[in-house]
């Protein structure tokens, strides 16, 4: 009887373990944070629980693991020059101090690494410029390789994302109202074109389908999603731009976040003003976009937001309410049904 309560007593101790996944959050610090948090994520319930804090560090409001998630990028989002940090992940889920390099620009505000981690490129909003970085086999950051200074005499840019794409590297400028598409040349990024958007828009964060055949760029000042297409070899063209708020929507809104869903059925965004999550769903075909459910994020300001890794569960950080709402995925038809919300300190990114 005994042994038999042992081996139920594994069983059960081995799935609760392999239901549990780490959920990292990062903030900005102040009178409720203090850096970059972790939590446990059940990825049966979809509950959060266990908050702890991984490392003290100030305004971490970006952050991104190396592909085999031994390693952590944090922006420091701080005064006249911020910075990019590096952190080992310890086996109890805290982070290890490794090094930091300037981000050569205020405000830094996206970071992201290429597929072979060698390379990492971070936005500074306030100082328009895109800084790229070789990172070492240690997880160590060197000084930036190359500045991409996107302001000129007349205007301002605001770099605020940026992601690798093999040989590519395209950047949003929400300042110059446009995404840019650099290639490497074996020595540097070569910019190769910059595409419009439509003026005032304010491009911010964008998604690439896995194949590279579409982009889909939110833009945070005119509430909209514009759909770029491949045409040719390597060159994209506007095929769509609509609405993320729904018809009704008369107050101010101000867009931040987009992803696909795994499958790329499906497209989510987050309205900041309207506080909401809005669906669309995806032909595969011709990749555009068809608006089926704007929902409430159940909080304030929704900044950034995350699909867990099965796809399962969508979770949202509501940063002026200091709450992450989680909702249910239907991975068929694609809408969010509101599960729960717990309160957590400032949050302003959510990395699995």
């Amino acid at each position: 009887m005994k042994f038999y309560s042992f081996v139920m007593l594994f069983i059960s101790s081995f799935f609760l373990n392999a239901q549990t996944i780490r959920l990292y959050v990062g903030t900005y610090t102040g009178e409720n944070s203090e850096g970059i948090y972790y939590y446990n994520f059940n990825t049966l319930t979809g509950e959060i629980s266990a908050n702890k804090l991984a490392v003290k560090t100030e305004n971490p409001s970006f952050i991104t693991f190396s592909s085999d998630k031994k390693y952590l990028f944090a922006v420091s989002e701080t005064g006249e020059t911020g910075f990019v940090k590096a952190y080992e992940v310890n086996s109890d889920g805290t982070l290890a101090f490794i090094n930091k390099v300037s981000s050569y620009g205020n405000a830094p505000c996206h970071v992201q690494l290429n597929e072979k981690d060698t390379k990492l490129v971070v936005s500074n909003y306030g100082g328009g410029t895109f800084s790229i970085f070789n990172v070492h086999k240690s997880g160590s950051i060197s000084e930036a390789s190359q500045i991409l200074n996107h302001n000129t005499d007349s205007i301002k840019s605001h770099a605020h994302s940026a992601k690798f794409y093999k040989n590519n590297l395209f950047t949003a400028d929400l300042g110059r109202d446009f995404l840019a598409q650099y290639i490497f040349n074996d020595k540097e990024y070569a910019l190769k074109e910059n595409y419009l958007m439509k003026n005032g828009a304010g491009p911010r964060h964008f998604e690439i389908s896995k194949k590279g055949a579409f982009i889909y760029v939110i833009n945070e000042l005119n509430s909209t999603v514009t759909v770029l297409q491949k045409k040719g070899k390597n060159d994209y063209v506007n095929i769509q731009s609509l609405s993320t708020l729904k018809e009704d929507f008369t107050g101010k809104n101000q867009c931040a976040d987009i992803h696909l869903s795994d499958n790329e059925q499906f497209l989510y965004g987050s309205n900041r003003g309207e506080n909401s999550i809005v669906v669309f769903k995806r032909n595969l075909k011709d990749g555009t976009l068809e608006k089926i459910q704007n929902i409430s994020v159940n909080g304030d300001w929704p900044r950034n937001f995350t699909l867990s890794p099965d796809g399962n569960f969508l979770l949202v950080a509501n940063q002026r309410s200091e709450n992450i709402s989680v909702y249910k995925v239907d991975k068929e038809t694609g809408i969010l049904t509101f599960s729960y919300s717990i309160n957590v300190p400032t949050p302003v990114c959510l990395l699995f």
